[in-house]
């Protein structure tokens, strides 16, 4: 495929802090408009890979090219515009205790576009009823469960529109009912908008779900790649009994 059809491509990266490698010879490419879950258990460098491809780390070989722009040689600067093209919902959604669901929602608007207090506000009203939170605009996170403080956070990752979306343990703190309301959501953003979605999980069910093409990371390496039957079915035993768990431990 070309870089065209593959907006986020990893060539040959390796990452090592101190004496242990995190990520030993990466080669990664994701298809437009699909969703990549890249699984392995706790320590397989899961969150390290997408740390670099938003920049936040550089390898210490290899290269991370997204849409088309090797980051590895960008400047701060350049790197900084080719974050707006990327969404990150993190882990515990981390949004600011202080401000309310809408400002928080907002607030990539306010730092990253010159549009008015009103336009934010009806943009960021327009993606929380994407994410079913319409209703709760003014309320403060603290009021929020965990699914909704997630689906506020989904909003915000979103609020530029952003080409690829990042997703770090969706699942993580959700009871099964909730995770499974959170997965169909990262679906339909892909399907209704054309998102690229990267998503790193250690559940097997959430992979099932929102999974086009699932890549498997064991000690840094990338042991398998393909569906999830495919991987069921792997030559690797280690592969084959993380997709038989339950959580894939």
């Amino acid at each position: 495929m070309s870089q065209s059809d593959q907006p986020i491509q990893l060539r040959r990266v390796s990452k090592r802090f101190g004496a242990f490698r995190v990520l030993d010879d990466v080669s990664l490419g994701v298809s437009q408009g699909e969703a990549t879950v890249v699984l392995g258990r706790s320590g397989t460098g899961k969150s390290v890979l997408l740390k670099h491809i938003v920049g936040l780390l550089l390898p210490d070989q290899g290269q991370v090219f997204v849409q088309g722009m090797d980051i590895t040689v960008l400047s701060v600067a350049d790197i900084a515009r080719v974050r707006r093209q990327i969404g990150f919902l993190f882990q515990n959604a981390a949004l600011f205790d202080s401000m309310t669901v809408g400002d928080n929602v907002g607030f990539p608007l306010r730092r990253h576009t010159q549009l008015s207090d009103e336009r934010i506000r009806v943009r960021a009203r327009e993606k929380l009823a994407l994410v079913g939170l319409d209703r709760d605009y003014d309320k403060l996170p603290a009021t929020l469960s965990g699914g909704m403080r997630k689906r506020a956070g989904l909003a915000r990752a979103m609020a530029l529109d952003p080409a690829i979306l990042l997703v770090d343990e969706p699942s993580a703190g959700l009871d099964p009912i909730t995770s499974e309301e959170i997965d169909d959501l990262l679906v339909r953003v892909k399907h209704e908008l054309g998102t690229t979605l990267i998503v790193v999980t250690h559940n097997i069910p959430s992979a099932r779900r929102i999974g086009d093409t699932l890549v498997f990371l064991h000690e840094g390496r990338v042991l398998a790649r393909g569906t999830a039957a495919q991987l069921e079915s792997s030559e690797h035993r280690i592969v084959r009994q993380f997709m038989s768990s339950e959580a894939g431990g």
